[in-house]
């Protein structure tokens, strides 16, 4: 099976982590700044948006497309002085990354019967000094695929590599817009691990399977539970 990683959506408390989302990018933000005009969400939400939208473009590094997305965001909200090196916080934080509590004990389990891929939207040096707590039997990064997950190119990476037929991955991933958008046209099985409870956009193409953590993957090697 493949799962999503980097600084997305990995962690127990992705914003207070930071004070880090494995995988996109639903992750954590370098700290809003701190003008009583700008909502800290909505400066999230626009930091996260342009974040994704680069994502679609030519290839650039990960930690490129996170800086000039933030300088975007500054200059969306008015407030001068571009990033001001605030975006390096973002990336020295990165080996203080917390896991969620179900992440090792799940992997633990599912790793006595099947191979695991880690698919990521990062820089290599970014994921070496994330702890992520166990190896992976393949690691696919942005940075070595040469592309991200939302236009297919970092899953195809994945396909070409896996040593399976693509009807035996099963993908898990915390981001409707990278994981679903990305996987599911090429037809990857895809579960969505939805902490936040979010709601489907109606233009994202729907998981196989929706699931508020990672245990309830268990039962996937097993019986099987109902579709969504």
């Amino acid at each position: 099976m493949s799962h999503e990683g980097s600084g997305r959506g990995r962690l127990r408390d992705a914003r207070r982590a930071r004070a880090h989302r494995g995988g996109d990018q639903e992750s954590a933000a370098p700290a809003s700044p701190s003008h009583s005009h700008v909502a800290a969400d909505a400066f999230w939400t626009h930091w996260e948006e342009r974040n994704i939208a680069h994502y679609w473009e030519p290839y650039r590094p990960y930690k490129e497309i996170c800086r000039l997305s933030l300088e975007e965001t500054f200059e969306r909200f008015g407030v001068p002085g571009g990033d001001g090196g605030l975006i390096q916080r973002y990336f020295d934080v990165y080996p203080r990354f917390e896991l969620y509590p179900d992440v090792l004990p799940t992997l633990e389990i599912l790793g006595r019967r099947s191979r695991f891929a880690l698919v990521s939207n990062i820089d290599d040096d970014l994921l070496a000094a994330a702890k992520l707590g166990r190896d992976f039997d393949l690691v696919c990064t942005a940075e070595r695929a040469r592309g991200y997950k939302p236009d297919g190119r970092l899953f195809r990476y994945l396909i070409d590599r896996a040593g399976v037929g693509i009807e035996e991955i099963l993908h898990s991933g915390q981001s409707q817009l990278t994981d679903l958008v990305g996987g599911k046209p090429l037809g990857l099985t895809i579960a969505w691990i939805n902490r936040r409870g979010l709601a489907l956009r109606p233009t994202v193409p729907p998981p196989d399977f929706i699931f508020p953590g990672l245990a309830p993957l268990l039962p996937l090697l097993g019986d099987k539970p109902e579709r969504v």
